[in-house]
């Protein structure tokens, strides 16, 4: 792993354990020792979105999770997740998680979130279609699985796709009906056995994330294959409600599957080198390449004081 991409990941880190405090942008980047110019454009690179919607994104899965944990009101979880205003945390819950906090928390307890997409459309030929298929990794071809793969108006996951389709297991696929733009092609693979019976317990088994493709009010058609793989901590979470991931219900055979950590090693050492070196150093920017001058002094990038 590099540097920065280890940089980023901090970041994202630090955004999971402290998203419930009004963080800026200067906080953020300064988990990554970036100035915040360039890591609002390392990150935007790497994640496919700004440091400020990640956060929020987060702090909706938060929201999500402790609707379904705990007996909190709607009000107490909204000031848990770091907002101030009830009716901006409701908007922004409803519109991405794709109903309201209360009728989520009814919605999953009753095991009554739907398989959208499920049936598809006739085609009304106003628009196109993009197709094509999704790729599992070969040593997973065994688990049985589904696949939702929608088309968004952003890179996140959230709200109702303006097209979907679902597959058992890996395969073509076919997103009809699909409006004229240019839209974000995103998969998510979910396992449908020996599934923990806890909804926030649960994690997606593979993501997928296809090229960005336009459609043409042609009824022309666009190819777009998906490789499905392991989700990273660059990955956005997870906000539309599925069924094998929000509702509660009963399963034979569960098992608790815990996020993936990251083990230690030579680069997280050395960055945890140089932000102890940030911290005692004198603060001051400077350079290309975004890092702190004492960070660039740890790595070497640049001459240590009193060197000759």
């Amino acid at each position: 792993m590099d540097l920065t991409k280890y940089a980023i990941k901090h970041a994202i880190a630090m955004m999971w354990d402290r998203y419930n405090e009004p963080l800026s942008l200067d906080d953020i980047a300064d988990s990554a020792i970036m100035s915040k110019f360039y890591f609002s454009r390392t990150f935007r690179s790497m994640t496919g979105t700004s440091p400020g919607r990640f956060l929020s994104a987060i702090r909706l899965f938060k929201a999500k999770h402790l609707l379904l944990q705990t007996p909190s009101s709607v009000t107490h979880i909204a000031y848990m997740v770091g907002y101030n205003s009830l009716g901006t945390f409701t908007s922004r819950f409803s519109r991405s998680v794709g109903s309201s906090p209360g009728v989520y928390r009814a919605k999953s307890q009753a095991g009554g979130h739907a398989l959208v997409g499920r049936t598809r459309p006739e085609s009304t030929g106003r628009a196109g279609e993009v197709a094509g298929c999704l790729v599992a990794p070969r040593a997973e071809y065994h688990i049985p699985t589904r696949t939702y793969v929608g088309l968004f108006a952003s890179p996140m996951i959230e709200g109702r796709p303006v097209a979907c389709d679902i597959v058992d297991g890996s395969g073509p696929y076919t997103l009809r009906d699909v409006p004229s733009g240019t839209w974000y092609v995103r998969a998510v693979t979910v396992d449908t056995r020996e599934v923990d019976p806890r909804p926030w317990a649960r994690r997606p088994r593979f993501l997928g994330v296809g090229e960005n493709v336009t459609v043409r009010q042609d009824g022309s058609s666009v190819t777009q294959d998906i490789d499905l793989r392991k989700a990273t901590p660059l990955d956005l979470p997870i906000l539309l409600a599925l069924p094998e991931l929000d509702n509660f219900d009963s399963y034979d055979d569960p098992v608790l599957r815990l996020p993936d950590r990251d083990c230690r090693d030579p680069v997280a050492a050395a960055f945890d080198g140089a932000r102890a070196l940030a911290r005692v150093a004198h603060r001051r920017r400077g350079g290309t390449d975004g890092f702190n001058a004492p960070t660039r002094a740890a790595f070497g990038t640049v001459p240590q004081p009193g060197s000759g």
